[in-house]
C-alpha cells in the first residue's frame, strides 16, 4: 500500500499511460490523456496517504469503547458509526487536507498524463517559465497556490493537534484474523491487486522491444544515444548522489527543528510560536516542487548566494521538498516521549547535552534513520524542481525517462519504460529498508 506513494510521479505518468493508450489493458476505456487517467493516477498515489494517516490512528484506538457498544447491544456497523468513527474523524480530516495538497502539486503525473487543453497551476508555471520566459505570470499563480496551501495546512494542522489531543494512543497486540474479517480482507487484497496492475503493466511494457520480447529496452540504457551524453545508468549514479547529499541535508535539519518542536512549552505564548515555526516548516510538503524550482532559480541569482552553477542547488533543493516528511517522521517519537526520563537522567548528574544524547536522540536514532532512507526515496523520483535547476550535463534519472518520452520512435519509449522499471526498483528497495526501521505505525503526515 505504501509503495505507490513513494514512486516518482514520472514513473506513475508512464504506467497509466500504458493502462489506458489504445492496445493497453484498459485502453478500450478511451481515457488516454484525459481528466479520469489523471484521477486515477492521483487516487492510486495518494492511497497511502490514507492508510498511514487513518490507520496509524485506528490502530491506536482503545478497543474498549468498541467493545462496551458491542456488549450493550449495539451491532457491529452501529458500533463502527457511533464509536470508532467519530474518534477517527480528525484522521480522516487531516489525510484528505494533505491528499488535497498532494493532488494539488502533482506536476509529473498531469505533465505526463495530460492531453492537449488539460492543465493545471503547476504545469501553467512550468510553461509561463520556460516557454514564454513570463517570470512575472509565473509568480502571480505561485502566490496564489502558496495561499490554498496555507489554508490546506491549516487544516491540517488543526485537525491532527484534535487527533493528538482528543485520545491517547493505546498499545495492544494484534489478534489473529476471524471468519467476520473475511470481507474486509477480501476488499484489501482487491485494493492491493489493484494498485499492483499499473506497476505489473510497467513492467511486462518494459520487456517488449521492436524485435519481440527480451532485454533489449534494459540493454540500450548502457549505450550512447542523442537524450544526454552519457549512458542512461550514469543518471541512476547521479540519482543517488544527489539522494545521498539531500539526506545529509534535510536530516539534521529535521532533527533540530524537531528537538525545538518536541518540547512542551508552559506558556501560551510559546506554545504559539512553536504552531507557526511548525506550520512554515511544513510549507514545502503542499508546496509544489515546481514552485520551489522557480523559487530558487529567481531567488537564488545573485551574490553571495549565487547557487545557479553550484552542483548543491539541486541537493538542495530536494532537502527542502523531503524536510517536511523527515520532521513528520521524528517528531511524534520525540514528543512521545516521557519526560521523567530526561529529568531522571539530569537528577543523576548528566549535564544538557549528556541528556540530549543518551535519551533524545538514543530514541530517535531508528526512526531518523526510516527518516533518512523516505527522504532518499523522495530525492530519487523528485521532478518539479529538478526540471528547473539540473544541469545539462548531470540530469537525473526523472528527467532522462521525460526526454526520452520527448523524443519520437519506439526505441525511445522503451528506454523511457525501461529506465521507469529501474528507478522504480531503487525506489523500492529504499522503501523496504524504511519500513523495516520505521516504529510501529509513527510517521503518518
Amino acid at each position: 500500500m505504501i509503495v505507490p506513494f513513494v514512486l516518482p510521479t514520472v514513473v506513475v505518468g508512464i504506467a497509466f499511460r500504458i493502462l489506458f493508450r489504445d492496445g493497453g489493458p484498459l485502453g478500450a476505456l478511451g481515457w488516454d490523456g484525459t481528466v479520469p487517467a489523471i484521477l486515477g493516477a492521483l487516487v492510486f498515489f495518494n492511497v497511502a496517504v490514507v492508510v498511514r494517516t487513518v490507520g496509524g490512528a485506528w490502530e491506536g484506538l482503545d478497543p474498549r469503547a468498541e467493545e462496551a457498544a458491542r456488549a450493550l447491544g449495539a451491532s457491529r456497523t452501529r458500533a463502527f458509526l457511533d464509536v470508532t468513527l467519530p474518534r477517527l474523524a480528525p484522521s480522516l480530516v487531516s489525510a484528505g487536507a494533505v491528499v488535497f495538497l498532494f493532488c494539488a502539486t502533482a506536476f509529473g503525473v498531469v505533465l505526463v498524463l495530460g492531453g492537449p487543453g488539460t492543465g493545471t497551476i503547476e504545469t501553467e508555471i512550468y510553461v509561463l517559465t520556460t516557454q514564454f520566459l513570463d517570470l512575472q505570470g509565473a509568480a502571480v499563480l505561485s502566490i496564489l497556490q502558496l495561499l490554498v496551501v496555507v489554508a490546506a495546512l491549516s487544516i491540517a494542522a488543526r485537525a491532527r493537534a484534535a487527533g493528538e489531543t482528543a485520545q491517547r494512543r493505546v498499545a495492544h497486540a494484534a489478534r489473529a484474523p476471524r471468519r467476520g474479517d473475511a470481507p474486509v480482507i477480501a476488499a484489501t487484497v482487491v485494493v492491493a491487486a489493484l494498485l499492483a496492475l499499473p506497476i505489473v503493466a510497467l513492467v511486462v511494457r518494459s520487456l517488449r522491444t521492436l524485435d519481440g520480447w527480451g532485454l533489449g529496452n534494459y540493454l540500450a540504457l548502457g549505450g550512447d544515444n542523442d537524450v544526454m551524453p552519457a549512458p542512461v545508468w550514469q543518471a541512476v549514479l547521479t540519482s543517488l548522489a544527489t539522494a545521498g547529499q539531500a539526506v545529509l541535508i534535510a536530516v539534521p535539519l529535521a532533527l533540530v527543528a524537531a528537538l525545538v518542536l518536541g518540547r512542551r512549552p508552559r506558556t501560551p505564548a510559546l506554545r504559539r510560536l512553536l504552531a507557526v515555526l511548525d506550520g512554515a516548516l511544513m510549507l514545502p510538503l503542499g508546496v509544489s516542487a515546481v514552485t520551489v524550482g522557480f523559487g530558487f532559480l529567481i531567488a537564488l541569482d545573485r551574490p553571495p548566494l549565487d547557487l545557479r552553477d553550484s552542483p548543491l542547488l539541486v541537493p538542495i533543493a530536494h532537502a527542502l521538498v523531503a524536510l517536511p516528511l523527515v520532521l513528520r517522521t521524528v517528531l511524534p517519537v520525540l514528543r512521545g516521549i516521557d519526560p521523567r526520563l530526561r529529568e531522571a537522567a539530569a537528577a543523576l548528574g548528566a549535564p544538557p547535552w549528556r541528556v540530549l544524547l543518551g535519551v533524545d536522540l538514543a530514541i530517535v536514532a531508528r526512526p531518523a534513520l526510516a527518516a533518512a532512507g523516505l527522504a532518499g526515496a523522495v530525492s530519487l523520483g523528485e521532478f518539479g524542481a529538478t526540471a528547473f535547476l539540473a544541469r545539462p550535463d548531470g540530469p537525473t534519472l526523472p528527467i532522462v525517462i521525460v526526454r526520452l518520452l520527448g523524443r519520437p520512435g519506439g526505441e525511445h519509449l522503451g528506454m523511457a519504460i525501461a529506465a521507469s522499471v529501474v528507478l522504480a526498483a531503487v525506489t523500492v528497495l529504499v522503501m523496504a529498508l524504511v519500513e523495516r526501521l520505521r516504529v510501529n505505525s509513527l510517521g503518518a503526515f
